[in-house]
């Protein structure tokens, strides 16, 4: 058998540059060899692109994060020339840059095959604000919320405050628009939280969410396929501490469990599994995303949100969950490259 040179992209510039380090280091040792050679790519925290052989040294010394070294990614002859060499790329580059369409738009004019979501699909599913516009558009119910942008707090915060505490009230939550990991996320329980709440979101992006608090289960769903996507079993996450934040989803003494499948009826579970196939189409997903929602009063179901490039993790639930209902992490992958095969091919066709 012919193996294929898999280009896997990490690192990067957002707030997820460890956790995609994470993610990639599981991908490649989980990856069957005898049909994939992979070559790896490491981004540096100031966006310099790694040479393969770089990026290997700096994964044996042990790393948690790229630092120094590389050139600039348009004067990185070396680093495009080996990527070259490669037949599909495996994007793992969480957050900005490489989750949000910048990544699989260098891709595109590339003519590379690339896994997971499109550009289009990629940006929304960044986007948290454009996302909720785009499921309030489609009526699929997501907690109510509100999109405060930097300089909108500086010209007016007093105006900003009184429509979240009239519309929304506390508890709720500031996230950043653009970002994941629960990086830069916060629960306000009362105004005087709002201050310190905003100053962490708009650390990472000008366009912060606010988002009413919902109180109930915390399920996900992973998808995966192109023109006939799949659904997983779902499962659900009980956190260690008041919500689900970044030390909680990858700190090793976290003791947040996830229960799979998850504690719901089976009634509620098939219609979890209906609305993550109807929330991946309506964002024009391909190849692969994680669906989470919040369940209520055990029937209940809201939208939360898609991540069109989960976490990969050896704790992540994304491969978990297709585990749990029959598919290897090591076939999911090779089914995730085939699926960006495919999609190219099906392009590139008049």
């Amino acid at each position: 058998m012919v193996r294929r040179r898999v280009a896997a992209i990490f690192g990067g510039r957002s707030g997820e540059h460890e956790v995609s380090i994470l993610s990639a280091r599981s991908v490649m040792q989980a990856l069957d060899t005898d049909r994939w050679d992979v070559v790896p790519f490491g981004i540096t925290r100031s966006g310099a692109w790694l040479t393969p052989a770089q990026t290997r040294q700096a994964l044996a010394a042990g790393q948690r994060a790229f630092v120094g070294g590389g050139a600039s990614f348009l004067s990185s002859s070396e680093a495009l020339a080996a990527l070259a060499t490669c037949e599909v790329a495996f994007p793992l580059v969480h957050g900005t840059y490489g989750e949000d369409g910048c990544l699989q738009g260098f891709l595109e004019m590339a003519a590379m095959p690339y896994t997971g979501a499109g550009v289009a699909a990629s940006a929304i599913g960044m986007d948290k604000a454009l996302m909720k516009a785009l499921f309030r558009e489609a009526g699929i119910r997501t907690p109510r919320y509100a999109v405060v942008r930097s300089w909108e707090l500086t010209a007016g915060g007093v105006q900003a405050q009184e429509y979240i505490e009239s519309t929304l009230g506390y508890p709720c939550f500031v996230k950043p628009a653009n970002g994941g990991s629960s990086v830069g996320v916060t629960k306000v329980r009362s105004r005087e939280d709002l201050p310190g709440a905003f100053n962490a979101a708009f650390a990472y992006d000008d366009k912060a969410v606010v988002e009413e608090a919902i109180s109930g289960q915390e399920v996900e769903c992973s998808v995966l396929g192109n023109e006939a996507p799949e659904v997983s079993i779902p499962g659900e996450i009980v956190p260690d501490r008041e919500f689900y934040d970044y030390d909680s989803k990858y700190d090793p003494r976290s003791r947040t469990a996830h229960n799979i499948p998850a504690n719901i009826p089976q009634e509620t579970a098939d219609q979890v599994r209906e609305l993550a196939l109807r929330m991946y189409t309506v964002m024009g997903c391909e190849g692969y995303a994680r669906v989470d929602f919040f369940v209520r009063n055990v029937t209940e179901v809201i939208a939360n949100e898609v991540n069109t490039i989960p976490g990969f993790t050896s704790i992540s639930m994304y491969p978990k969950l297709w585990e749990a209902t029959g598919v290897s992490y090591r076939d999911l992958l090779t089914r995730i490259l085939e699926l960006a095969l495919e999609r190219h091919q099906r392009r590139a066709r008049p």
